[in-house]
């Protein structure tokens, strides 16, 4: 199943897993040990980061490593610009009207 990628990102613990590992790949326990839940949480949420395109996993012998995989979150951010344009637009419409007064 291919989740969507503004459900990996509605979770708090999720984004940070994507900060950590937008700067560099990193073996589960690694990641694990960054947070204050358990072991098999975090792979819950890392699942959940594979499974939106977010994250890819490769094993190396017995390890598994984490490395981010931003691109689809190309996605979030042509959403959001459609309402920065909005507030960009309504802004510069008040400062117009403010301007005359």
């Amino acid at each position: 199943m291919r989740r969507d990628v503004f459900q990996a990102i509605s979770d708090p613990t999720r984004r940070e897993i994507i900060n950590l590992l937008n700067t560099k790949t990193m073996n589960l326990n690694a990641v694990a040990e960054k947070f204050d839940i358990s072991r098999p949480a975090i792979s819950k949420h890392i699942k959940i980061l594979v499974e939106c395109g977010l994250i890819k996993v490769n094993s190396v012998g017995r390890e598994r490593f984490c490395e981010a995989k931003l691109e689809n979150l190309v996605e979030v951010s042509d959403w959001i610009s459609q309402y920065k344009r909005f507030w960009t637009d309504k802004l510069d419409a008040l400062q117009a009207h403010l301007d005359k007064k």
